[in-house]
Protein backbone atom coordinates (compact mmCIF):
# COMPACT_ATOMS: atom_id res chain seq x y z
CA UNK A 1 0.00 0.00 0.00
CA UNK A 2 1.33 3.39 -0.50
CA UNK A 3 1.42 5.78 2.16
CA UNK A 4 -0.64 7.71 2.46
CA UNK A 5 -3.31 6.11 0.44
CA UNK A 6 -4.80 9.60 -1.84
CA UNK A 7 -7.63 6.74 -3.43
CA UNK A 8 -10.27 6.79 -1.29
CA UNK A 9 -10.91 3.07 -1.66
CA UNK A 10 -7.38 2.45 0.11
CA UNK A 11 -8.10 4.42 2.70
CA UNK A 12 -11.43 2.76 3.68
CA UNK A 13 -9.81 -0.45 3.18
CA UNK A 14 -6.72 0.61 5.75
CA UNK A 15 -9.84 1.32 8.37
CA UNK A 16 -12.27 -0.75 7.30
CA UNK A 17 -10.55 -3.65 9.54
CA UNK A 18 -11.76 -4.01 12.86
CA UNK A 19 -8.52 -4.42 14.54
CA UNK A 20 -6.67 -1.95 13.02
CA UNK A 21 -9.33 0.57 14.60
CA UNK A 22 -8.33 -0.85 18.07
CA UNK A 23 -4.80 -0.27 17.75
CA UNK A 24 -5.65 3.70 16.53
CA UNK A 25 -8.37 3.74 19.41
CA UNK A 26 -5.41 2.70 22.07
CA UNK A 27 -2.41 4.17 20.88
CA UNK A 28 -4.69 7.74 20.52
CA UNK A 29 -5.26 7.18 24.18
CA UNK A 30 -1.07 6.45 24.58
CA UNK A 31 1.79 6.22 23.68
CA UNK A 32 2.77 2.19 23.74
CA UNK A 33 5.10 -0.39 23.20
CA UNK A 34 4.15 -2.87 20.80
CA UNK A 35 4.18 -5.60 23.57
CA UNK A 36 1.80 -3.41 25.80
CA UNK A 37 -0.34 -2.77 22.83
CA UNK A 38 -0.29 -6.75 22.68
CA UNK A 39 -1.72 -7.00 26.23
CA UNK A 40 -3.92 -4.41 26.13
CA UNK A 41 -5.65 -6.10 23.09
CA UNK A 42 -5.21 -9.03 24.41
CA UNK A 43 -3.34 -10.59 20.93
CA UNK A 44 -0.70 -12.32 19.95
CA UNK A 45 2.21 -10.05 19.72
CA UNK A 46 3.07 -11.56 15.98
CA UNK A 47 -0.54 -10.55 14.80
CA UNK A 48 -0.62 -7.44 16.51
CA UNK A 49 2.41 -6.78 14.23
CA UNK A 50 0.98 -7.64 11.16
CA UNK A 51 -1.29 -4.82 11.44
CA UNK A 52 1.45 -2.36 12.66
CA UNK A 53 2.86 -2.84 9.53
CA UNK A 54 -0.31 -2.09 7.45
CA UNK A 55 -0.47 1.35 9.49
CA UNK A 56 2.89 1.83 9.26
CA UNK A 57 2.84 1.96 5.40
CA UNK A 58 0.45 4.51 5.50
CA UNK A 59 1.99 7.00 7.94
CA UNK A 60 -0.63 6.43 10.33
CA UNK A 61 1.79 5.75 13.28
CA UNK A 62 4.47 7.88 14.89
CA UNK A 63 7.64 5.78 16.32
CA UNK A 64 10.37 6.63 18.94
CA UNK A 65 12.94 4.61 19.26
CA UNK A 66 14.45 3.85 22.97
CA UNK A 67 17.17 1.79 23.05
CA UNK A 68 15.51 -1.70 22.07
CA UNK A 69 11.82 -0.66 22.47
CA UNK A 70 9.77 1.51 19.69
CA UNK A 71 7.10 3.67 21.36
CA UNK A 72 3.99 3.81 19.21
CA UNK A 73 1.03 6.79 19.00
CA UNK A 74 -1.19 8.21 16.59
CA UNK A 75 0.39 9.99 13.63
CA UNK A 76 -0.70 13.89 13.69
CA UNK A 77 -2.67 13.13 10.66
CA UNK A 78 -4.95 16.42 10.54
CA UNK A 79 -1.75 18.50 10.07
CA UNK A 80 -0.80 16.54 7.08
CA UNK A 81 -1.85 17.11 3.42
CA UNK A 82 -2.89 14.85 0.53
CA UNK A 83 -3.73 11.35 1.57
CA UNK A 84 -3.26 11.88 5.54
CA UNK A 85 -5.84 14.33 5.61
CA UNK A 86 -8.32 11.81 3.52
CA UNK A 87 -7.84 9.08 6.11
CA UNK A 88 -7.53 11.93 9.48
CA UNK A 89 -11.54 13.01 8.18
CA UNK A 90 -12.28 9.42 7.84
CA UNK A 91 -10.56 8.47 11.70
CA UNK A 92 -12.17 11.83 12.63
CA UNK A 93 -15.42 10.16 11.64
CA UNK A 94 -14.93 6.53 12.91
CA UNK A 95 -13.61 7.15 16.15
CA UNK A 96 -17.17 8.49 17.95
CA UNK A 97 -18.30 4.93 17.06
CA UNK A 98 -15.52 2.88 18.37
CA UNK A 99 -17.72 2.03 22.10
CA UNK A 100 -19.41 0.10 19.24
CA UNK A 101 -17.01 -2.68 18.99
CA UNK A 102 -18.08 -5.26 20.94
CA UNK A 103 -14.00 -5.66 22.23
CA UNK A 104 -13.58 -1.90 22.59
CA UNK A 105 -14.37 -1.61 26.83
CA UNK A 106 -12.55 -4.51 27.10
CA UNK A 107 -9.78 -2.82 25.66
CA UNK A 108 -9.52 0.11 27.65
CA UNK A 109 -9.89 -1.75 30.83
CA UNK A 110 -6.82 -3.59 29.80
CA UNK A 111 -5.32 -0.69 28.60
CA UNK A 112 -5.59 0.90 31.90
CA UNK A 113 -4.22 -1.80 33.24
CA UNK A 114 -1.63 -1.83 31.30
CA UNK A 115 -0.37 2.07 32.61
CA UNK A 116 -0.79 1.05 35.87
CA UNK A 117 1.39 -1.89 35.90
CA UNK A 118 3.74 0.49 33.83
CA UNK A 119 3.48 3.47 36.64
CA UNK A 120 4.09 0.71 39.30
CA UNK A 121 7.41 -0.78 37.75
CA UNK A 122 8.79 2.82 37.68
CA UNK A 123 7.67 3.94 41.50
CA UNK A 124 8.95 0.32 42.61
CA UNK A 125 12.48 0.99 41.30
CA UNK A 126 12.87 4.48 42.63
CA UNK A 127 11.33 3.00 45.96
CA UNK A 128 13.97 -0.31 45.70
CA UNK A 129 17.21 2.59 45.53
CA UNK A 130 15.90 5.14 47.40
CA UNK A 131 18.14 4.64 50.45
CA UNK A 132 20.90 4.07 47.88
CA UNK A 133 20.23 6.92 45.92
CA UNK A 134 22.80 9.44 46.90
CA UNK A 135 25.51 6.68 46.13
CA UNK A 136 24.22 5.83 42.96
CA UNK A 137 22.20 8.99 41.55
CA UNK A 138 24.18 11.87 42.64
CA UNK A 139 27.37 13.05 42.46
CA UNK A 140 28.79 15.56 40.50
CA UNK A 141 31.65 17.40 39.51
CA UNK A 142 31.47 21.00 40.84
CA UNK A 143 27.29 21.01 41.99
CA UNK A 144 27.61 24.24 40.35
CA UNK A 145 24.04 22.87 38.71
CA UNK A 146 22.10 23.08 41.62
CA UNK A 147 23.25 26.48 42.76
CA UNK A 148 22.85 28.24 39.79
CA UNK A 149 19.68 26.56 39.04
CA UNK A 150 18.51 28.08 43.10
CA UNK A 151 20.33 31.50 42.23
CA UNK A 152 18.08 31.59 39.17
CA UNK A 153 14.88 31.65 40.88
CA UNK A 154 13.58 33.84 43.65
CA UNK A 155 13.39 36.00 46.45
CA UNK A 156 13.57 35.17 49.94
CA UNK A 157 9.74 35.28 50.55
CA UNK A 158 8.70 32.28 47.87
CA UNK A 159 7.16 29.20 46.95
CA UNK A 160 9.70 27.03 45.42
CA UNK A 161 8.88 23.03 44.04
CA UNK A 162 11.62 20.34 43.64
CA UNK A 163 10.08 18.45 40.77
CA UNK A 164 10.70 14.76 40.66
CA UNK A 165 13.31 15.77 44.25
CA UNK A 166 14.35 12.31 44.57
CA UNK A 167 16.66 12.61 47.70
CA UNK A 168 16.47 16.43 47.97
CA UNK A 169 19.65 17.45 46.27
CA UNK A 170 18.06 20.56 44.50
CA UNK A 171 15.61 21.42 47.53
CA UNK A 172 18.96 21.09 50.13
CA UNK A 173 20.56 24.54 48.07
CA UNK A 174 16.60 25.84 47.63
CA UNK A 175 15.84 25.94 51.48
CA UNK A 176 18.29 28.42 52.53
CA UNK A 177 17.23 31.04 49.60
CA UNK A 178 12.33 30.73 50.46
CA UNK A 179 9.88 30.58 53.03
CA UNK A 180 8.33 27.29 51.57
CA UNK A 181 9.71 24.19 49.71
CA UNK A 182 7.55 21.65 48.25
CA UNK A 183 8.95 18.34 47.67
CA UNK A 184 7.37 16.51 44.31
CA UNK A 185 8.22 12.63 43.84
CA UNK A 186 6.09 9.21 42.56
CA UNK A 187 8.07 7.78 45.18
CA UNK A 188 7.03 8.15 48.47
CA UNK A 189 10.67 6.02 49.68
CA UNK A 190 12.05 9.21 47.78
CA UNK A 191 9.98 12.12 49.57
CA UNK A 192 10.66 10.01 52.96
CA UNK A 193 14.87 10.61 52.31
CA UNK A 194 14.61 14.04 51.02
CA UNK A 195 12.64 15.57 54.35
CA UNK A 196 15.54 13.14 56.48
CA UNK A 197 18.30 15.01 55.05
CA UNK A 198 16.71 18.62 54.89
CA UNK A 199 16.74 18.59 58.44
CA UNK A 200 17.95 20.65 60.31
CA UNK A 201 15.37 23.39 58.15
CA UNK A 202 17.16 26.99 58.01
CA UNK A 203 14.92 29.01 60.49
CA UNK A 204 11.60 30.29 59.32
CA UNK A 205 11.52 27.42 56.34
CA UNK A 206 8.45 24.90 55.51
CA UNK A 207 8.88 21.79 53.57
CA UNK A 208 5.55 19.48 52.16
CA UNK A 209 6.46 16.60 50.51
CA UNK A 210 3.69 15.41 48.13
CA UNK A 211 3.80 12.41 46.27
CA UNK A 212 2.26 12.51 42.94
CA UNK A 213 2.99 12.63 38.96
CA UNK A 214 5.15 15.65 37.07
CA UNK A 215 2.36 15.37 34.77
CA UNK A 216 -0.17 15.52 37.42
CA UNK A 217 1.32 17.62 39.89
CA UNK A 218 -0.18 17.64 43.71
CA UNK A 219 0.31 21.32 43.03
CA UNK A 220 -2.73 23.99 42.78
CA UNK A 221 -3.20 26.10 40.13
CA UNK A 222 -0.67 29.36 40.39
CA UNK A 223 1.01 28.21 43.97
CA UNK A 224 4.35 28.42 42.98
CA UNK A 225 6.82 30.84 42.91
CA UNK A 226 9.26 29.00 41.27
CA UNK A 227 10.22 25.25 40.38
CA UNK A 228 13.20 23.21 39.71
CA UNK A 229 13.34 20.22 37.59
CA UNK A 230 16.55 18.48 38.12
CA UNK A 231 17.29 15.82 36.21
CA UNK A 232 14.13 14.47 35.95
CA UNK A 233 12.46 14.81 32.15
CA UNK A 234 14.59 12.31 30.75
CA UNK A 235 12.52 9.78 32.97
CA UNK A 236 9.43 11.14 31.27
CA UNK A 237 7.44 9.37 28.14
CA UNK A 238 7.01 12.60 26.65
CA UNK A 239 7.63 16.43 27.73
CA UNK A 240 4.61 18.55 26.81
CA UNK A 241 2.19 17.39 29.54
CA UNK A 242 4.72 17.57 32.17
CA UNK A 243 5.95 21.32 31.01
CA UNK A 244 2.31 22.52 30.83
CA UNK A 245 1.37 21.13 34.55
CA UNK A 246 4.39 23.10 35.81
CA UNK A 247 3.23 26.34 33.71
CA UNK A 248 -0.31 25.75 35.37
CA UNK A 249 1.52 25.44 38.77
CA UNK A 250 3.27 28.42 38.77
CA UNK A 251 2.15 31.98 39.61
CA UNK A 252 2.18 34.74 36.78
CA UNK A 253 5.57 35.95 36.13
CA UNK A 254 6.76 32.49 38.11
CA UNK A 255 10.21 30.82 37.04
CA UNK A 256 10.98 27.58 35.95
CA UNK A 257 14.47 26.53 36.08
CA UNK A 258 15.82 23.21 34.51
CA UNK A 259 18.54 20.77 34.67
CA UNK A 260 19.33 18.29 32.10
CA UNK A 261 21.47 16.36 30.61
CA UNK A 262 22.99 16.68 26.57
CA UNK A 263 21.99 13.49 24.57
CA UNK A 264 24.64 10.63 25.73
CA UNK A 265 25.06 6.88 25.02
CA UNK A 266 25.61 5.64 28.40
CA UNK A 267 22.86 2.53 27.49
CA UNK A 268 23.43 1.53 31.22
CA UNK A 269 21.78 3.74 32.79
CA UNK A 270 18.19 2.78 31.95
CA UNK A 271 18.82 -0.47 34.50
CA UNK A 272 21.03 0.76 36.79
CA UNK A 273 19.09 4.81 37.36
CA UNK A 274 15.81 4.48 35.74
CA UNK A 275 16.61 6.04 33.10
CA UNK A 276 14.17 6.41 30.04
CA UNK A 277 15.86 8.37 27.40
CA UNK A 278 19.85 9.04 27.10
CA UNK A 279 19.84 12.84 28.02
CA UNK A 280 17.53 15.37 26.10
CA UNK A 281 18.18 17.66 23.07
CA UNK A 282 17.70 21.10 24.40
CA UNK A 283 16.04 22.20 21.23
CA UNK A 284 13.43 19.96 22.61
CA UNK A 285 13.12 21.47 25.73
CA UNK A 286 13.13 25.07 24.34
CA UNK A 287 10.22 23.71 22.00
CA UNK A 288 8.09 22.63 25.19
CA UNK A 289 8.45 25.19 27.24
CA UNK A 290 7.67 27.85 24.27
CA UNK A 291 4.45 25.19 23.49
CA UNK A 292 3.26 25.33 26.96
CA UNK A 293 2.99 29.65 26.88
CA UNK A 294 6.35 29.93 29.03
CA UNK A 295 8.42 33.32 27.66
CA UNK A 296 12.05 34.69 27.62
CA UNK A 297 13.08 30.97 27.21
CA UNK A 298 16.97 30.57 27.46
CA UNK A 299 20.02 27.48 27.39
CA UNK A 300 22.56 27.45 29.12
CA UNK A 301 25.92 25.51 29.16
CA UNK A 302 27.11 24.38 32.91
CA UNK A 303 30.62 23.80 33.59
CA UNK A 304 29.33 20.88 35.57
CA UNK A 305 29.16 17.29 35.04
CA UNK A 306 27.24 14.49 36.50
CA UNK A 307 29.51 11.95 37.61
CA UNK A 308 27.55 8.36 38.52
CA UNK A 309 29.52 5.59 39.09
CA UNK A 310 29.68 2.73 36.07
CA UNK A 311 28.83 -0.26 36.90
CA UNK A 312 31.39 -2.69 36.50
CA UNK A 313 34.63 -4.08 38.21
CA UNK A 314 35.88 -0.65 38.87
CA UNK A 315 34.65 0.96 41.73
CA UNK A 316 36.07 4.49 40.65
CA UNK A 317 35.00 4.11 37.38
CA UNK A 318 32.39 7.14 36.64
CA UNK A 319 31.34 9.04 33.61
CA UNK A 320 31.30 12.66 33.15
CA UNK A 321 27.96 13.90 31.15
CA UNK A 322 27.65 17.16 29.46
CA UNK A 323 24.59 19.11 31.63
CA UNK A 324 22.73 22.18 30.53
CA UNK A 325 20.14 24.60 32.04
CA UNK A 326 17.02 26.00 30.38
CA UNK A 327 15.04 28.99 32.19
CA UNK A 328 11.98 30.35 31.56
CA UNK A 329 9.18 32.93 32.30
CA UNK A 330 5.07 32.52 32.85
CA UNK A 331 3.89 35.63 31.38
CA UNK A 332 2.88 37.93 34.11
CA UNK A 333 -0.84 39.63 33.94
CA UNK A 334 -1.64 42.13 31.13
Amino acid sequence: MIAPPHDPALALKLLCDPTRLRILGLVERAELSVGELARALEMAQSRVSNHLRVLREADVLAERHAGRTTWLSLAPLDAAPGGAALLARLWAALRADLPALPEHRADVERLERVLAERAARSGEFFDRVAGEWDKIGVDFATGQARQRAAAALLARESVVADLGCGTGWYARALAPLCSRVVLVDRSQAMLDEALRKLEPLPPGVRVEARRGELDALPIVDGELDGAVAGLVLHHLAELDSAVREIHRALKPGGRVAIVELAPHGEEWMREALGDRALGLDPRDVLRALERAGFQHVTLESLEDRYRPHVPGDDPEARAALPLYLVRACKPARA
